[in-house]
């Protein structure tokens, strides 16, 4: 019998030049690299990952980077958009320290009963930052997940782990038919956003947004795809099973290092991997780990020579946290802010 989905294992993303991608998600946004290794399909590019503090599934979001690549168009279909979860009060704090690094901000804006800060990497791919109460079941306490707090961001602002996906179908209904043979049920709708949740502790959010939108360029810039969690391998099997019976265009079963996986192209065009829940993605440890060298699995490590050999060498940012005269307290109630609130609508 086949278990639904608690929620997102990891977002896979396009960006170009990797050091520009880690000096961002990883500087500026203070997740962790919990590790860098290599694309198993091009091993001459690199897989990077950010996440919490152990590579928590439901908390990472990993990159592929193509310095060469043209950049892509946001478009069906996709998912259009990722966002991360962070403490209430937390948001005027991440304003200030976002605008201070040059980037565009939109915000607060609100969405269902969310406040949130939207705003784009440095290669145009959409990203959000959603306060959610502590003791929404996101917290740490619930989830089991520790943020990385090593880097520059204070414990009490530190991203906590994924919020969810917004998703640009070719057939909306048939992305929401797959949602909910995952397990995600229909909980709100506003205008062209229908939302479904999973029943999980982190991660649970999956927006299908119903509106007019070019087709999408996968390119720097795009997500390539959305992993939701599976207990066991033996499940991914089965689970295949169901989609071959469906007609969906699905994948064999992969191990990829750190867990296994599928991939199935739903009706409405979305990639969705399906991934095993393991004790982390990706890292070894609260410090330390596969992050800060080149990760290979053992049938990737005869040809390292060659793979080092024409891969950029790589540097993890060393920045410290902010001292309390540096700018306004992470814990200012970002609802006191001056700036007016404006409806989410993209």
């Amino acid at each position: 019998m086949l278990t639904d989905t608690p929620g997102l294992h990891h977002v896979t993303g396009l960006v170009g030049d990797p050091q520009e991608a880690i000096d961002f998600y990883a500087g500026v946004l203070g997740l962790r690299l919990v590790a860098q290794t290599v694309n198993f399909e091009d091993i001459l590019q690199h897989h990077l990952y950010f996440g919490d503090a152990a590579g928590t599934p439901g908390t990472v979001l990993t990159h592929f980077p193509d310095p060469h690549a043209e950049p892509g168009r946001v478009g069906k279909p996709q998912v259009a958009a990722v966002a991360f979860a962070v403490p209430e009060g937390c948001l005027e704090f991440w304003r200030d320290r976002l605008t201070d690094h040059g980037i565009a901000i939109e915000g607060p804006l609100e969405r269902f009963d969310e406040r949130l800060l939207r705003f784009e990497d440095p290669v145009g791919t959409r990203l959000e930052l959603v306060a959610v109460p502590s003791d929404a079941p996101v917290s740490t306490a619930s989830t089991g997940t520790e943020p990385w707090t090593e880097g520059p961001i204070p414990d009490d602002a530190a991203i906590r782990a994924l919020h969810g996906v917004a998703t640009l179908s070719g057939n909306p209904y048939a992305t929401a038919g797959m949602l909910e043979t995952l397990g995600f049920e229909y909980e709100a709708e506003r205008d062209d956003r229908i939302r479904y949740r999973a029943a999980g502790d982190r991660a649970t959010v999956v927006d299908v947004l119903d509106r007019d939108a070019p087709f999408g360029r996968e390119g720097p810039g795009t997500l390539h795809h959305v992993a939701v969690r599976v207990e066991r391998e033996d499940d991914l099997h089965r689970w295949r099973d169901l989609f071959d019976e469906r007609g969906h265009d699905v994948s064999r079963v992969k191990d990829r290092h750190f867990f296994h996986s599928l991939y199935v192209r739903e009706p409405g065009g979305v990639l969705f991997e399906l991934a095993t829940e393991t004790d982390s993605v990706a890292a070894s440890g609260p410090t330390g780990g596969p992050g800060e060298s080149l990760h290979l699995p053992d049938w990737f490590e005869r040809d390292r020579d060659l793979i080092e050999s024409q891969l950029p060498a790589l540097t993890v940012p060393t920045g410290s946290k902010r001292s309390d005269g540096d700018t306004k307290d992470a814990t200012t109630d970002d609802s006191t802010t001056d700036d007016a609130t404006v409806d989410a609508d993209r």
